[in-house]
């Protein structure tokens, strides 16, 4: 089967009109971020801030539109709203707090207390396995836990939680999926699993805004993000777009992942985002049958580098087949074993985390290119 071209995509995109201007996508130049990849169509839709959500119709058309075209595999279309400088998104309004238990809600989410990052400055480290255990871990200790998935080209937390199924809107707000006692989002609940993810910046951008900003989180203490990994453009987009209380970095023992996980650590701290502090997961690995114990990828080398920069060291969390079978079973080690010795370890960072944040605010700083 053929597959379509872009000039096809923009002839469908053409048909569609927006109903307030009487004008199609195409010749109103609302088209922005078109990727065409192997029957794969990604774009985004520019709207006026004031009319935000109420453009979702819209969006749906577009997407239908192009949809229909032979040789489409996949489509995703997101809208965008670009606003004058000093202005902030609309934020979806939070439900009424629980009766006798206030929080600080961050200035552009409301209802949404303190906000950390799980990061780190290359993929393969075992980031997102981390942050779904701490997130997991802090819900444990009596927090109320959001964990957004900001890995827009590889999202994993879906299959970490065993979640499915494409979360509930009234076509204003999408309402986070519950699992285990935490709130989710992630763009892997909105795509097929397989789907690859063939968007420009813009789109990448676009769809953070929206996880941020137009789900229904209710009343949360903490949200964690998995965020990408890398310093790249998303993630200038969350410390720019979040009001980070801070981070933690993620690393395996090794060298060669220590030099990535010092990027990501400068790139936090040239934000001013807060060090919450280092992990170094695939610590050491302890044979089950004879207890050899063997250090993989080396060991200690993060702790080594918290104590040469300055920001605490969090904890060692071992390359055991119980994480990675839980991981893939869709319940993490601190549900599925939270009497365990992993799952003791994760607590311990979560609480380490817990009174690194007691008191902490931070407004999201200006990033300001020279």
């Amino acid at each position: 089967m053929a597959r379509v071209t872009e000039d096809e995509v923009r002839s469908a995109l053409s048909a569609v009109i927006d109903q307030d201007t009487g004008q199609n996508l195409i010749d109103s130049n609302m088209i922005s971020g078109l990727v065409v990849k192997d029957g794969n169509v990604g774009f985004a839709i520019e709207v006026d801030p004031k009319a935000g959500a109420a453009k979702e119709p819209l969006r749906q058309a577009a997407e239908a539109a192009v949809n229909a075209l032979s040789g489409v595999l996949s489509v995703t279309a997101v809208l965008t709203a670009h606003q004058a400088a000093g202005n902030t998104a609309q934020a979806p309004q939070s439900a009424p707090k629980p009766a006798g238990r206030e929080q600080a809600s961050s200035p552009d989410i409301p209802g949404v207390g303190t906000i950390i990052a799980v990061a780190s400055g290359k993929g393969g480290v075992g980031k997102s396995t981390t942050a779904a255990n701490l997130a997991l871990a802090l819900a444990a200790l009596g927090q109320r836990v959001a964990l957004l998935d900001a890995d827009i080209y590889g999202p994993s937390v879906p299959r970490l939680l065993a979640l499915k199924g494409k979360p509930e809107t009234d076509g204003n707000q999408l309402w986070p999926k519950e699992q285990y006692g935490i709130k989710c989002m992630s763009i892997g609940l909105l795509i097929e699993e397989d789907t690859p993810m063939v968007w420009r910046g813009p789109m990448v951008q676009s769809a953070l805004e929206q996880m941020l900003r137009q789900v229904a989180w209710g009343e949360i203490d903490v949200m964690v993000i998995d965020m990408p990994p890398g310093t790249g453009d998303a993630q200038l987009t969350l410390t720019q777009r979040a009001p980070l209380a801070g981070a933690v970095i993620v690393s395996t023992p090794q060298d060669l992942s220590l030099i990535d996980a010092r990027k990501g650590l400068n790139m936090f701290k040239k934000v001013d985002v807060p060090i919450l502090g280092i992990v170094e997961n695939m610590s050491y690995f302890v044979c089950g049958n004879c207890g050899h114990r063997t250090d993989v990828f080396s060991h200690g080398g993060a702790r080594n580098e918290a104590e040469k920069l300055g920001v605490p060291f969090l904890g060692d969390i071992p390359l055991d087949i119980a994480i990675r079978e839980s991981s893939d079973d869709g319940k993490p080690i601190v549900v599925a074993e939270p009497d365990g010795v992993h799952a003791k370890a994760y607590q311990a960072i979560a609480q380490s985390v817990l009174d690194q944040l007691a008191g902490s605010t931070r407004q999201a700083p200006r990033i300001v290119m020279q």
